[in-house]
């Protein structure tokens, strides 16, 4: 959700200056991030450093002139003191009293592309939510879709017996059904395929085969994708693919699509107040709460949209 960010701040750097910004780790552009941009392979709290050169990329947490420092992993202070660390001329970073610094004031209701959007902004680093698109859309697509039912925390984990449930149908009405997942979530995929394969399903598992360029081939040119609360949603955001996402205990209002709301649907049946743990270990209650018969109607939406296109 960072992407917007990343891509103001790669015009003008001056040859002789470099930038390290703090964030989630990500990929501006599938496989290549923006150009100029480099992930610094130390993590800090799921996060990490990148770094922004003229001519070069440094390693992480280099100091030099005119080094600017960015932080897209939170409010601080811990990223905050992980990036003065560097000694940077610049730290571009919301408000923190405790790190000792002045900055825009962190406003823990907004959008997350709003968010980052919005520090960027402060400095002079013009973007929008319309910049998370990678590319246009691809026309005409097949019959491919692509069912994720990992996430990293058990929180905005879906059950395994409704998301086979759900693949077993949409392989029932003739779709090409494909899971994917990390190689950590092989057992999970292996999981929903035995279980669709007990319905009578055909269901393709790509779970651990993938690197994020074939993922991003694969979703890029998916009918459409179905996962939880986590990365590969907002892949199907910035390629246009069409998307089902299901909430839990964050709401989409914070995490959800933010461009093209017509081609992603963000099923969600939480409370209005105090978002849940997205970290948390068990299921939340509020993802739980979503059906698969909502699923497979929001899915039915789409693919009749989709077909009439």
């Amino acid at each position: 959700m960072e992407l917007p960010a990343l891509a103001a701040l790669e015009p003008p750097v001056p040859d002789d200056g470099e930038g390290a910004a703090a964030g989630r780790r990500g990929r501006a552009r599938a496989g290549g991030g923006v150009p100029g941009l480099a992930h610094g392979g130390e993590t800090l709290h799921g996060g990490g450093v990148w770094t922004l050169l003229g001519d070069e990329v440094a390693a992480a947490g280099r100091t030099a002139r005119r080094h600017v420092a960015v932080n897209l992993h939170g409010r601080g202070p811990a990223s905050h003191r992980a990036l003065q660390a560097t000694a940077p001329g610049t730290l571009v970073a919301f408000g923190c009293a405790e790190a000792g610094h002045d900055g825009p004031a962190w406003d823990p209701g907004e959008h997350e592309v709003r968010r980052w959007c919005r520090l960027v902004s402060a400095a002079g680093g013009p973007c929008g939510p319309e910049d998370l698109r990678l590319t246009e859309p691809r026309a005409p697509r097949g019959s491919t879709v692509v069912v994720h039912p990992g996430a990293a925390s058990g929180a905005r984990r879906w059950p395994v017996a409704r998301w086979a449930a759900v693949a077993a149908a949409l392989a029932h009405d003739g779709l090409r059904v494909v899971l994917t997942g990390s190689t950590a979530e092989r057992p999970l995929c292996r999981a929903v395929l035995a279980a669709a394969a007990g319905a009578g399903a055909d269901v393709e598992d790509a779970s651990g085969r993938l690197d994020l360029d074939e993922l991003a081939d694969l979703v890029g040119g998916a009918r459409l994708l179905l996962s939880g609360d986590t990365g590969v949603a907002h892949l199907a955001t910035a390629l246009g693919t069409p998307s089902v996402t299901l909430f839990g205990p964050v709401p989409p209002s914070a995490w959800g699509p933010s461009i093209d709301l017509d081609r992603h649907t963000a099923l969600w049946h939480g409370p209005t107040a105090v978002p849940g743990d997205p970290h948390g270990t068990y299921l939340d209650p509020t993802l739980a709460r979503i059906t698969t018969a909502e699923v497979l109607d929001a899915c039915a939406a789409l693919l009749a949209v989709e077909q009439v296109a």
